[in-house]
């Protein structure tokens, strides 16, 4: 019987919040297999732990530690010069379950990263290798990118182009005309964009890429001419680059999604804005009512990235409204925000909701928005969102859970009046609410017994039958009052394989 249930003990005293150092150590040991791992990648770590585990000589548990999006990522730095290349490209990649907001890596890991000469003594991995990994991973904040751009190495300078729309004219300028002839080079292929005549040339190398072309650079006559020939007139729609003679043909065009996307062009002149506004579709003359506000294409790119995704997006939170198209040096100011988030426009609202930087007096309003759009796009996006909106959503809302549950603000009680709620996700919440006064164990769920045998109200006795059950021994195990000997007991057990189970749970 107790064989069966030492990994689920493992596992519950691995996410024990209660746990000392001592005891999640003791999981770091080969014999707590994936236990130790768990431990390593999936919660946050007191700092002895994560020194144990950053100078542990098995290189599973210092590459799964590189991999932990929980852990102050300042904390991680001895890895990015790990002997083995393994543990560097993990940490290059980052999290390994993509969550919608990734935190960038100090800028000391990353100059470590991207000026290594090597992939690490183990050889599995080349360098740039591990530098193609950090480029995808999101981990690079684009200040980083324009830091670079007057860094006094010509390799970073190189780099500093990887971003090259997100650059300033005047960084742009400079790579250009660059005393290092690798940096020119570099900065010459990177600028292709903007001439139509090499896009056009380069167009048949991309491939399936070519929707981003036709979305990003500067087109030539033939090639506007084509997007409206094969009906790819949206990517054009979107194009800052789009001629306005094609700009006007779009804002007439049968079909009212194209009109949509043109309706918040800040380069729209004014008859056609009046035009679009009498326009017959709702969402056209909505958006059309917009363009007041649209000064720039940092503010189009943030009115088209509000308006245009529905409540359930789960697109990936980065830096606001940066993107590689976008106004490179100013972006949507924060007056432009306020101003977004007290309009009657429910579109602008929604937009100054995603905005992290938005005052705690305007969060407050926002939060008891009559649009539940507003209220959701503020509980996902804004680390000052109250506790009971980042409730609600969790229980209106299931597909924003995942990233709710990562948020420190979502409240671990006032779950009580949700304890018969239909959807067991909201009851396990309920079950594990210390203010509940009776966990519910007898729940036809499994995930809700777990969630109440974690609950630190239990008495010691109920705690102990529920660590010898084997559907309910992982919450129990986890439970924060278990007493820490007890914690040490299960571990003697489980690691080092004491001939008698721990007294307590005997029967």
């Amino acid at each position: 019987m107790f064989d069966s249930l030492r990994e689920p003990w493992l596992r519950g005293i691995a996410f024990n919040q209660a746990a000392p150092s001592d005891v999640l150590i003791r999981l770091l040991d080969r014999a707590a297999g994936e236990a130790g791992l768990l431990l390593c990648e999936g919660r946050d770590l007191p700092d002895a732990v994560i020194d144990a585990a950053l100078h542990h000589p098995d290189g599973v548990i210092r590459r799964t530690l590189a991999r932990n999006p929980y852990v102050d990522p300042a904390r991680l730095a001895p890895l990015a010069t790990d002997p083995s290349g393994i543990v560097r490209g993990w940490l290059a990649a980052g999290p390994r379950h993509c969550p919608r907001r990734v935190r960038p890596l100090p800028d000391d890991i990353l100059l470590t990263l991207l000026t290594a000469r090597d992939g690490g003594e183990d050889g599995k991995v080349t360098a740039n290798e591990i530098i193609g990994e950090l480029d995808s991973s999101r981990q690079i904040p684009l200040p980083f990118f324009r830091s670079l751009a007057g860094h006094e190495h010509p390799e970073l300078r190189i780099i500093a182009t990887w971003r090259w729309e997100s650059l300033t004219p005047e960084q742009r300028a400079r790579l250009l005309d660059d005393p290092d002839p690798a940096v020119r080079e570099a900065a010459q292929k990177r600028n292709w964009g903007a001439d139509p005549e090499r896009v056009e040339a380069m167009l048949p190398s991309f491939g399936s890429r070519n929707g981003w072309v036709f979305a990003t650079c500067a087109l030539s006559p033939a090639l506007v001419e084509q997007c409206f020939a094969d009906g790819t007139v949206n990517l054009l729609a979107r194009n800052r680059h789009t001629p306005a003679y094609a700009v006007a043909r779009l804002a007439r065009h049968p079909e009212a999604q194209v009109r949509a996307l043109v309706a918040t062009r800040p380069d729209l002149g004014p008859d056609l804005v009046a035009e679009l506004r009498e326009d017959p579709d709702d969402d056209v003359r909505m958006r059309a009512r917009l363009h007041p506000f649209l000064r720039t294409w940092a503010e189009y790119r943030a009115i088209e990235w509000g308006i245009g995704h529905d409540p359930d997006c789960t697109c990936p939170i980065g830096e606001p409204f940066t993107q590689s198209s976008t106004d490179p040096a100013v972006g949507p100011s924060p007056d432009w925000f306020d101003t977004c988030a007290v309009s009657e426009q429910p579109g602008l609202r929604r937009v100054a909701a995603s905005w992290p930087g938005l005052s705690a007096e305007l969060v407050v309003a926002l939060a008891r928005d009559d649009d539940e759009e507003v209220r959701i796009r503020l509980a996902c996006h804004h680390p000052l969102a109250p506790p009971h909106l980042l409730l609600d959503v969790f229980v209106t809302r299931p597909v924003h859970r995942p990233h709710l549950l990562t948020l420190p603000a979502l409240p671990r009680t006032g779950w009580a009046h949700l304890i018969d709620h239909p959807d067991p996700e909201v009851r396990a919440m309920a079950a594990a609410d210390p203010t509940v006064p009776d966990p519910p164990l007898e729940d036809p769920h499994v995930s809700v017994r777990q969630a109440a045998a974690a609950n630190p109200n239990l008495t010691p006795e109920t705690l102990e039958a529920l660590l010898a059950d084997p559907a309910t021994a992982e919450g129990a195990a986890a439970n924060p009052a278990l007493p820490i000997p007890r914690m040490h007991a299960l571990l003697d057990h489980c690691l080092n394989g004491t001939p008698t189970p721990p007294a307590a749970v005997q029967r």
